[in-house]
């Protein structure tokens, strides 16, 4: 089992990296997590066409993170345990259209997520 100490980001995931063969492909390892929500933002579809993407996903539209600021709007999803370069991994997966930002979840906890670039928060 990996040491666990080694884990020292939260990132949350409400679209394809909680697929275990996104997982797999993108860290090479099956990820622990927790459910917990992120609130304020609303999903909206994103056409992907990043073929290596869509190869590892299996799909062509992917669900991202709008900022709304609304109470009312959230996201649930899975918050995972990941190393530093583990975060950069998520990067590289990731296409241009979302920017990774930091978020309070509804559990109190900040982590990581990838919203719509557009228009993100610059600090949360």
């Amino acid at each position: 089992m990996p040491d666990t100490g080694t884990y020292t980001e939260h990132l949350f995931s409400y679209g394809t990296l909680q697929l275990s063969a996104v997982q797999m492909a993108t860290f090479g390892r099956l990820l622990a997590g927790n459910g917990d929500a992120m609130p304020g933002y609303e999903v909206v579809p994103l056409a992907i066409e990043d073929a290596d993407v869509v190869a590892i996903s299996g799909k062509a539209v992917h669900s991202m993170a709008r900022f709304t600021g609304r109470a009312g709007d959230v996201i649930a999803g899975t918050v995972f345990a990941v190393s530093p370069e583990e975060i950069h991994k998520a990067d590289a997966y990731e296409v241009a259209a979302v920017r990774r930002v930091a978020v309070v979840m509804r559990s109190g906890r900040r982590a990581w997520v990838y919203v719509d670039a557009r228009d993100a928060p610059l600090a949360s």
